[in-house]
């Protein structure tokens, strides 16, 4: 009887890893919103991190966030590193591309609560006298997250505080312009 129960447990356990593995490779999550400003008053609020604060869902999810600011001031090169609750975690963030009124390329380094890169970019299309703005992170997913992935929905759950951030976004640029 033992035995099989063993044997069980073992190809239940087979079967998981099995599921796990045939997870994607690789993720996307997007968001997008149609603001009314011109695709520069967007762009300046996304390629200097210091307007950050300002709109960054993160930073309503712990206040007391520790924000550091390091390298070019705005634009390729210019880091943005936190240290936040479990909520929030560490990591840095640093502009690796940066194409005026149109895209914002940035390198994401997650450190805690578990290490990941991954890559987030803003894109900016004019659409008359208003701007869609797209907000992407995408990557490689290890095994852990695709293990995550089948608990946690990773899309709503990041995509959710990307919407929120670009109703912010929205709400400055709008006001600013």
């Amino acid at each position: 009887m033992l035995k099989i129960v063993l044997i069980g447990f073992v190809a239940a356990v087979v079967v998981l890893l099995v599921v796990v593995a045939l997870q994607p490779s690789s993720f996307r999550i997007e968001r997008s919103a149609t603001i009314a400003a011109p695709p520069a008053a967007v762009f300046a609020q996304v390629n200097d991190f210091h307007n950050w604060e300002a709109w960054n869902p993160w930073q309503k999810v712990d206040p007391g966030v520790k924000n550091t600011y390091s390298g070019a001031p705005a634009g390729p090169g210019a880091t943005f590193a936190w240290q936040g609750n479990k909520d929030v975690g560490e990591g840095r963030m640093t502009i690796v591309e940066s194409h005026p009124n149109d895209l914002v390329k940035i390198r994401l380094e997650f450190l805690k609560p578990f290490a990941a890169t991954n890559t987030a970019d803003f894109t900016f299309v004019p659409a008359g006298n208003q701007t869609r703005v797209t907000w992407a992170m995408f990557g490689d997913n290890s095994f852990m997250a695709k293990a995550m992935g089948l608990i946690m929905n990773m899309d709503k759950m990041v995509g959710g505080q990307f919407e929120k951030g670009l109703a912010d976004l929205k709400s400055i640029a709008e006001t600013k312009a």
